[in-house]
């Protein structure tokens, strides 16, 4: 047997319409930066493959449109996500406002086993607008709402610029992974399915 084992972790990329989710992950994985903004619809996803320490990590970023017409599919993508991500833009209010929305309805949508420690990450996106002369968010009242929340990670990043994208991605990546162990103590012992009949979900007990 390899002594790599290969991962799949499944984020969910949350925010308001505009904030820059679809970049941020265009620039992580592609390294592109497009200065046309185009509407997310439904959702999308992409995927990286990275290594931390021994395992070969496949990370598959689903980015969720940010409409509120859109909401209603969230059930279908939220499930199984192993980390969420919400994204807002410094230079509007309105988008750090809505991050307790997010919050509440992901973890309404996904229902994890355990809410109180399922892993978020928050960024603020956008850093380098105007030179940062019309950010209206303060790094201090970002951390203030982390801390509320449990003390989850917070990262400034600008898509455009390719600040902190990369180091914001990798804690993305071993957050999940952290979750996605404690995860397999539940599964220890228990045979895994042959491919053609693998079935996803819970058991018929």
């Amino acid at each position: 047997m390899s002594a790599r084992r290969r991962t799949l972790l499944k984020v969910i990329v949350l925010g308001d319409s505009g904030v820059g989710k679809t970049s941020l992950m265009n620039q992580y994985v592609h390294k592109r930066f497009s200065h046309q903004y185009k509407a997310t619809i439904g959702a999308d996803f992409v995927t990286k493959e990275l290594q931390i320490d021994d395992r070969l990590i496949t990370l598959q970023i689903w980015d969720t449109a940010g409409q509120e017409r859109f909401q209603g599919l969230g059930v279908a993508f939220y499930r199984g996500a192993d980390c969420c991500v919400q994204v807002y833009d410094v230079n509007v209010m309105r988008s750090f406002d809505n991050l307790d929305t997010w919050h509440e309805e992901f973890l309404k949508q996904a229902n994890p086993s355990d809410p109180k420690t399922f892993p978020f990450i928050l960024l603020g996106n956008k850093i380098d607008i105007d030179g940062g002369n019309s950010r209206v968010v303060s790094e201090k009242k970002a951390k203030e709402w982390c801390s509320s929340k449990g003390d989850i990670p917070y990262y400034e990043t600008s898509a455009k610029e390719d600040i902190n994208v990369d180091a914001a991605f990798l804690c993305i990546a071993k957050t999940a992974l952290a979750n996605e162990h404690e995860q397999d103590i539940y599964f220890q012992g228990i045979p895994e399915a042959s491919p053609d009949s693998e079935q996803r979900g819970g058991c018929a007990c």
